[in-house]
């Protein structure tokens, strides 16, 4: 089992979202964050007063799938994010140890 977690443009998650529901994926959670990579921040003019903003508002996805269905995650959140300027966000891909669903008690890929 692999952890996916994505972190994207806001204005991105529902196309995001449509794409990983198309190809089977029936759970994600969705985080309102803030960061910066190298777009770094951007100034902004409020009251007469330039300041800079340095943390930029993104969404991070995080899914829990079976390996089979990886590869496929990965392309349809590559493919739904990109808008090709910078800050498009990055996806990251961890081992997953252990999932348990807490009503039923089931484990591993059953509890996906």
């Amino acid at each position: 089992m692999k952890l996916v977690t994505a972190i994207i443009k806001p204005f991105k998650l529902d196309d995001v979202r449509e794409a990983l529901s198309e190809i089977g994926v029936q759970g994600v959670t969705v985080t309102e964050v803030k960061g910066f990579g190298r777009q770094k921040g951007h100034t902004e003019l409020y009251r007469g007063a330039e300041y800079v903003v340095d943390f930029l508002p993104k969404v991070k996805l995080e899914v829990a799938v079976n390996d089979d269905l990886l590869e496929r995650v990965v392309e349809a959140v590559s493919k739904a994010a990109n808008t090709g300027k910078i800050g498009d966000g990055k996806i990251f891909v961890y081992e997953l140890e252990q999932a348990i669903r807490i009503r039923t008690g089931e484990t591993g890929p059953d509890a996906l």
